[in-house]
Formats: C-alpha cells, structure tokens, sequence
C-alpha cells in the first residue's frame, strides 16, 4: 500500500461529454467516480475525492469540496482545497475520467519522487505529452496554486513547466486514455470486457 494520499479529481464541467462523466456508469460500480475510488483504495492508504460538492455523489467517502468562492471549473481550486484538508507534504492526484492508470504506473511515479527531495512535482508523461493530473503534488506549489485560484489562471502545463518538475516518462499512451468524449467513454467500456 502507498502512504501517501490519494485525490481522485472528479470536480470538471465534463462540457466535452455533455454530460457529468464522474457520475458515468463503469466498471460494474454506479459511477466511473465510485469506481475509482473503490480500485485506488485497495492500491492508497487514504483516497479523497475532490468535487465542487459532495451532494451529487450517492455513496459514502473522504469528499474535500471546492471552496465555495471558486467559481472556477478547474482543478486549481481542488488543488487549493487538497492542501488544506490534507497534512502531508505530498499527495497522488489522478484524474477521475483516467481509469487505466495502473499500481505499476502509480509505483513507478512515487519510486521516481523519492529519489530527490527537492521536485515539486513528480508527472507522467506520454507520447501525447505531459499528463498533469497523473503525478504527485509537493505542498511547495501550494502558494503558486492559492495564486493561480485568485488570478483566475487555471493552465497546469504553465505551472508544472516553470518549477522544479520531474517528468516521467511512459512510452506509452492507453493507461492516459482520457474519458472526455462519448466515443472514448464507449471504448473504455468496451476494454473494460
């Protein structure tokens, strides 16, 4: 098991899907969300969900909420909220709609973390690019994200470029395939048989 915490970021406005795609069906569970957080916690010591409100969700977890001033669908303001709610000094963030990120990977980034103490981040990257919301946040970006969620700039690919980042490489693209639209929601479901 890993020690440090996990937050399922689950809190988007899904406008690509049309449709909330953490309230999807997958994966035998009533959400791909409930999925997720099922999954992880056999692999996390703790897992939180972070939304923009627990109320949308029917079963029971560590729920951290957006602050109620952001308006903001963005993972910036779960950012803030995570540091707020969670005393470690690092924690795994995995985006809900990336349901083949595997223990392996998920291993991979936290051995390739503690190697230095000095990273803020520890990122997947991919043949498509960097994968910011697949990797491990150092409370050292908290005062960068508190300042991002004011200035209204949500671009984590901005942020994670211009501070002491350590990119993973994986030469490979399935375990990011992204759920942002219904065809790659069809095609999960149907790698998922």
């Amino acid at each position: 098991m890993f020690d440090l915490p996990c937050v399922i970021f689950a809190g988007g406005k899904s406008s690509r899907m049309g449709e909330d795609k953490a309230l999807l069906p997958f994966g035998g569970y009533p959400t791909l969300t409930e999925f997720q957080y099922q999954r992880l916690k056999k692999i996390f010591k703790e897992v939180y969900i972070s939304c923009k409100n627990k109320e949308k969700f029917s079963f029971e977890a560590s729920f951290i909420e957006d602050p109620a001033s952001s308006q903001a669908f963005a993972p910036t303001a779960g950012f803030v909220a995570s540091f707020e709610a969670l005393k470690e000094e690092k924690f795994f963030a995995l985006s809900v709609d990336a349901p083949f990120v595997d223990a392996d990977l998920i291993e991979q980034l936290i051995q390739s973390d503690l190697l230095q103490s000095s990273y803020d981040a520890t990122i997947a990257r991919s043949t498509n690019g960097m994968e910011p919301l697949c990797g491990i946040y150092h409370r050292s970006l908290e005062d960068d994200f508190r300042s991002m969620l004011e200035n209204d700039t949500h671009k984590l690919g901005f942020l994670l470029k211009n501070k002491n980042t350590n990119f993973v490489y994986f030469d490979c693209v399935e375990p990011f395939m992204n759920l942002n639209h219904k065809e790659e929601y069809k095609k999960a479901l149907s790698l998922l048989q």
